[in-house]
Formats: structure tokens, sequence, C-alpha cells
């Protein structure tokens, strides 16, 4: 396959799955240079018993290392006023951490306080998925902190449900 036919496929792709409907949150660690985090719309829930969700994390991200080497992170579930943290967090070469007040996990990590719920993570596993790897994680502690819409990703951009 050509590259240009490759690219117009991978796009093709892209923009197929852009047509299902997700969530948006953020994967947040504390590190020993300090706190590291992205966001994340490929997050699900795998099991009840035990409490494992998944993600998936891009092999390019330059986050995604320093979380992983923590071995667990935090997980905010983001509302529907938080496109401009979502966007911060998706951004690069940015401190993401700034101008903004945070909360702590049990474990440590960091957390929005006004998120719509947190979950704090512990690494099972990780699978390699092509350019990415599928993180498997045990919930050791959540929490319901708000009860508001949630920011939702659809066809590339962010929205939010009808009232």
């Amino acid at each position: 396959m050509h590259s240009a036919d490759k690219e117009a496929a991978q796009r093709s792709f892209r923009d197929v799955l852009g047509r299902f409907t997700t969530g948006v949150v953020l994967v947040t660690a504390k590190t020993p240079t300090g706190p590291a985090g992205m966001a994340a719309n490929s997050f699900t829930s795998v099991s009840l018993d035990p409490p494992l969700i998944a993600l998936c994390a891009a092999r390019t991200s330059t986050t995604w290392p320093a979380v992983r080497a923590a071995g667990g992170f935090a997980v905010t579930i983001l509302g529907d006023e938080h496109e401009d943290v979502c966007r911060t967090f998706a951004a690069r070469d940015t401190d993401r951490f700034a101008g903004r007040d945070w909360a702590q996990t049990p474990a440590g990590h960091p957390l929005l306080p006004d998120g719509l719920a947190w979950l704090d993570c512990e690494i099972e596993a990780i699978h390699p998925a092509g350019d990415h790897e599928l993180v498997i994680a045990r919930a050791t502690c959540w929490s319901i902190a708000q009860d508001r819409g949630p920011l939702i990703f659809h066809s590339g951009r962010y929205t939010r449900l009808a009232s």
C-alpha cells in the first residue's frame, strides 16, 4: 500500500470510529518529577469483580511513559464544563497543572475536585495494541463527586448532552 493510500485509509478509519460517542477522562499520576497527566477518550469499564477499567495510550505519547512508570494513576471523569481542561491536557509542551486547584487520591495522584467522579487505579497489565498500549488497571478507591452532564467527544468535537 502506498503511503498516501495508507494515510487515506487511516483517516477514513479514524472518521468511522469518531462516530462512536465517548466520554472524556483525565489520567493523572504522581511521579518523581512531579504530576503527569493526559486526556483520554479510550476509557471503559472491564469488570465489577474485581473492579477493572481499561484505557489505551498512544505509543507516541510523551506523557504515558511517566504515568506507566508510576505504576498507578487517577482517572477523573470530566463534566461538560471541562472542555478547556481537556484541551489543555491534550496539548503538548504546556504546564497542564498550572492555574487550577487539585485534590489528591488516597494514593497521592492529582485529580480535579470538580470532576464528575474519580478512580484511584493500579496498573494490572499492559498489552501491545498496534500504535497504542492497552492498559488494564484495578480501581482501588473511587467516588462520585458531582451530578452534572458529561463532557462528550463525537466526530472530532466536544459536545454536551441535550437537556
